[in-house]
């Protein structure tokens, strides 16, 4: 069975991989959070593109499915774990239990591996999405870098001690995916992402962790109310 590699969609994919990895690699040798962060976010964005390009071109493939996952491992697992412990360093932490923030990717792998084998994560997710806990880190990173926030080591270690848990739990959370456009049935969709564009606009990076923590919050409250889970 012949395999093609370099593939559109797997092209984009690759793309989302380079970005991670050069994301860590700048948060780890020269403490670059801010670069890391529009990395992660670039990662993203390549993230969302090789999907639907693959959707839009019908070029659907085994390979495709396995690199993304591998791509997002790195993107979205190893470089926020990468930052976190340039955070824990920068905030004074010098201990070697630092180094516990890398099970921030040991998580996202679980997370991702029970993605792939879990057919009800169709129209929403069971656990907190690798993207958002990627980007919650990393922006974080980036207001910290920017001298706004001050931190404790022991703050970073709780910190990834909950995305970590929020990974893998049995909260099922609401996916931005519209099968149609009408407001009939994707009200919540489209109320969060109005209100998370507006956050953005008025304070801009540093609404990108308390949009996630909203995304958390209002999950759980949606998926409390009688018939209406986050579908």
């Amino acid at each position: 069975m012949k395999i093609r590699l370099f593939t559109l969609p797997n092209i984009l994919t690759l793309c989302n991989l380079l970005c991670g990895a050069i994301a860590a690699t700048l948060a780890l040798t020269l403490g670059e959070l801010q670069a890391a962060f529009w990395l992660i976010v670039a990662a993203a964005v390549f993230d969302f593109l090789d999907g639907l390009v693959a959707r839009l071109t019908r070029c659907y493939s085994e390979i495709g499915k396995e690199l993304d996952s591998l791509a997002d491992v790195i993107s979205f697992g190893f470089a926020p774990s990468a930052i976190l412990l340039c955070i824990f360093q920068a905030a004074g932490g010098t201990e070697w239990w630092g180094y516990a923030v890398f099970a921030v990717a040991a998580f996202s792998a679980l997370r991702l591996a029970k993605f792939n084998i879990d057919p009800s994560q169709s129209d929403s997710f069971v656990g907190l999405p690798t993207p958002a806990a990627a980007l919650f880190i990393a922006a974080s990173g980036h207001i910290f870098a920017g001298g706004s926030y001050a931190v404790q080591p022991a703050s970073v270690l709780i910190i990834a001690g909950c995305i970590c848990y929020f990974l893998v739990s049995p909260i099922r959370m609401f996916a931005l995916k519209f099968h149609s456009y009408g407001l009939r049935g994707n009200e919540l969709r489209y109320g969060f992402a109005l209100l998370s564009l507006v956050a953005l606009a008025v304070w801009q990076i540093t609404a990108v962790p308390f949009i996630i923590l909203a995304y958390i919050c209002v999950s759980v409250i949606a998926g409390f109310r009688p018939g209406q889970g986050a579908r």
